[in-house]
């Protein structure tokens, strides 16, 4: 090996010795990493007292928290408890004042309906069987005067039909025409039975109009509630369905009742149109049995004149 490689191989091993002893030196002097001096409990000081007030503001967040979960409780349970509380009374009482007006209308409406019910129903029960025991009872009667005697004083309209024939046959006394007679006699018999036809339809009329109008009365109520819920919809800005359900029920509420007083009102009318019928064409018998009377007795008026002009033409 040659003189100056040896020195360069002897400097570099004594620089990497020098280097090497300069970190151990420097990690020898580097101070350690402070660590947090604890003293021994006894030679802690006491623990400050903490004041009601800070006591509270520490706790505060669970108590907010607490209240928060009892408010939402409360209120889940409210809502149950207005859910459960949906009546029809309820629904009532809370509704809009149109609303109410419509319910109070169409409550009315079917108190009118069922008074019609049962009036007419006695009405026309009375009198279809008090005309039926008429005719029974003139069927053998062979004049106007046996027929009236007959029936005595009872009020019917087999009653009138036989006094108006009566009055006929008195005023045209004298009148040899019986073609007259019987025309004239008809025509008292026509504003009879008009009059007795008007007289049973009475508050038949109003049973159509009350069926025929009130499901859009009611309809108008559940308009004007759904109308209003949505208006609460849009100043609550919300959807839940415990807030806009109470709204709806009340409006739907309306059209149950136009339907609680049109649907009893269509029924009644068409039971009672079936006994009108059946009414009307008693009067139609009892107007033909008074004209058959009244035609015999006009044959007999003729054939009694006739008798007595022979007997007087064979004296």
């Amino acid at each position: 090996m040659s003189a100056p490689r040896f020195r360069a191989i002897l400097g570099l091993s004594i620089a990497l010795a020098m280097l090497s002893m300069a970190e151990a030196s420097f990690a020898q002097q580097a101070p350690a990493p402070q660590q947090a001096l604890v003293p021994p409990p006894s030679e802690l000081p006491p623990a400050p007292a903490i004041a009601p007030s800070q006591a509270t503001v520490a706790g505060a967040p669970a108590d907010a928290a607490t209240a928060s979960s009892d408010s939402v409780s409360r209120s889940v349970k409210s809502t149950t408890v207005a859910l459960r509380e949906l009546s029809p009374w309820s629904m009532f009482l809370s509704a809009d004042i149109v609303v109410k007006a419509v319910m109070i209308g169409l409550a009315l409406a079917s108190l009118v309906t069922w008074t019609i019910f049962i009036a007419k129903m006695i009405e026309l029960s009375l009198v279809t069987r008090r005309l039926r025991d008429a005719l029974t009872q003139i069927s053998e009667a062979r004049s106007l005067a046996e027929a009236q005697l007959a029936l005595g004083a009872s009020r019917t309209a087999l009653s009138s039909l036989l006094a108006a024939a009566m009055r006929e046959a008195r005023l045209s006394a004298g009148i040899s025409s019986d073609a007259g007679i019987k025309e004239r006699a008809a025509s008292r018999f026509s504003e009879i039975v008009r009059a007795e036809a008007r007289r049973i339809r009475l508050g038949m009329g109003l049973l159509a109009t009350i069926g025929a109008t009130s499901p859009f009365i009611g309809l108008f109520g559940t308009v004007w509630g759904i109308m209003n819920s949505f208006i609460g919809i849009s100043k609550s800005q919300t959807t839940n369905l415990a807030v806009v359900a109470p709204g709806i029920a009340e409006a739907l509420l309306a059209t149950a009742f136009g339907l609680v007083a049109a649907i009893p009102a269509v029924i009644i009318y068409n039971h009672f149109a079936r006994m009108t019928k059946g009414y009307l064409e008693l009067v139609g018998r009892s107007s033909g049995a008074a004209g058959r009377l009244l035609s015999r007795d006009l044959d007999r008026t003729h054939v009694s004149s006739i008798r007595a002009a022979n007997s007087r033409a064979a004296e």
